[in-house]
């Protein structure tokens, strides 16, 4: 199999995991099933159990080379909790532009920090499937309240440099298992803090465990993988595509009616992130012909 070919199953498989994570983390919060900290407790602890179990039966006694980055650790600690407070005063729509509005302008951002330059393809594609995002989510956004703003805007920039952190991983599962383990200090004190404030059910319980286990844990495994194989402005474009694949989860599952302003914004999307994966390419060649 192809290295192009890895790389599209592995992203196409971790952005349909995002989008389960959404719906779950939506779905325990708004039928109050569980708090906010308990879901991000439950969260990242079976994320942690599910890799670490994982990496044990496939390390089969060889050394595990390790990236020992505290900061990806932070910053997948910041994400997760954040993201789930933001969301008690966030509908769907509007967390959601900001949120992957937040991870695109921070990749972009460091990128150009960086000293890298975008193409003028690269700007175009950019352009035209942020503004495909906003069209689709824009009858639903309603005025922000300050501290979901604040809160999601958080969470974006940390996904947005945790991700940075997982390019050119050599380990993506080990990476990934140790920065989940690596939250369960800051778990365990955000744990005790909240005591007095938890409200869990079983359906709760369940919702968190099957978003920390598959939808982040297994989720983010693969997004690390198939970070090897993407560049900075293309990881952050196509995290444009989970709200449309949360849409398409809609229209499958729950019977939503399939809208003329669905469409349009999906040929948006796609076509702004199908001009930054090869517009560059096209440039490139044009200026050698």
């Amino acid at each position: 199999m192809s290295s192009v070919v890895k790389t599209f199953l592995f992203t196409s498989f971790a952005l349909i995991a995002f989008a389960a994570n959404s719906v779950l983390c939506r779905l325990a919060l708004d039928d109050h099933t569980i708090d906010a900290v308990s879901f991000t407790v439950i969260r990242l602890i079976s994320g942690a159990i599910t890799l670490v179990l994982i990496l044990r039966m496939r390390s089969s006694g060889s050394d595990t080379t390790i990236n020992v980055n505290w900061v990806a650790t932070l910053m997948l600690f910041l994400y997760a909790i954040t993201f789930s407070f933001a969301y008690i005063t966030l509908n769907t729509a509007t967390g959601a532009l900001i949120l992957f509005g937040a991870v695109q302008m921070t990749m972009i951002l460091i990128t150009l920090k960086s000293g890298q330059r975008l193409h003028a393809a690269e700007w175009l594609g950019v352009f035209i499937a942020f503004a495909g995002f906003v069209y689709l989510v824009l009858p639903k956004v309603n005025t922000p309240s300050m501290t979901g703003f604040i809160l999601m805007t958080v969470a974006g920039i940390a996904w947005g440099i945790y991700t940075l952190k997982g390019k050119g991983s050599a380990s993506p599962l080990a990476d990934t298992a140790y920065n989940f383990s690596r939250t369960i200090p800051l778990v365990a004190v955000l744990a005790l803090v909240a005591i007095p404030y938890v409200d869990l059910s079983v359906n709760g319980i369940i919702l968190a465990t099957l978003s920390g286990a598959v939808a982040s844990g297994i989720g983010y495994t693969i997004w690390y993988t198939a970070l090897g194989g993407l560049s900075t402005v293309q990881a952050a474009v196509v995290q444009l595509l989970v709200p449309l694949i949360a849409a398409a989860g809609g229209v499958i599952f729950v019977s939503e009616a399939i809208t003329l302003r669905l469409v349009v914004s999906t040929i948006m999307i796609l076509g702004g992130i199908l001009i930054v994966v090869l517009g560059k390419y096209f440039m490139i060649k044009a200026k050698h012909v």
